[in-house]
């Protein structure tokens, strides 16, 4: 029987083979724990991550008022870096709950995916 962990990873597979961050248009992807919520921009061409944000620190509202705060962070950092379009990699997470409120707020900061 496969886990929920063999699962998430098989899923990851499949979505990094159709999608590619460069140094224009960086790969935004997401790790989403119990307890927290991180993401990164990442340049796929060079394997080096341009920003950075997570959760720690930020204890005020639900869990996913968090990560809405975190996708803006995350979109004010690439703004001041010279980043305004990302391609969004969900990282095998189904995309809804904390996952889509980081996206939302990243919008909502100003990136463009």
């Amino acid at each position: 029987m496969i886990t929920k962990k063999e699962r998430r990873i098989k899923i990851k597979h499949r979505i990094r083979k159709k999608i590619n961050g460069t140094a224009n248009r960086p790969r935004l992807t997401v790790f989403r724990s119990n307890k927290g919520i991180y993401v990164q921009a990442v340049n796929d061409l060079e394997g080096k991550t341009i920003v950075s944000a997570s959760s720690k620190g930020i204890t005020e509202g639900t869990k996913s008022e968090i990560a809405a705060k975190v996708g803006e962070a995350v979109a004010k950092k690439c703004i001041e870096a010279g980043i305004t379009e990302v391609v969004f990699d969900r990282n095998g997470y189904l995309f809804h709950g904390r996952v889509k409120a980081l996206a939302d707020g990243a919008r909502n900061g100003g990136l463009k995916f």
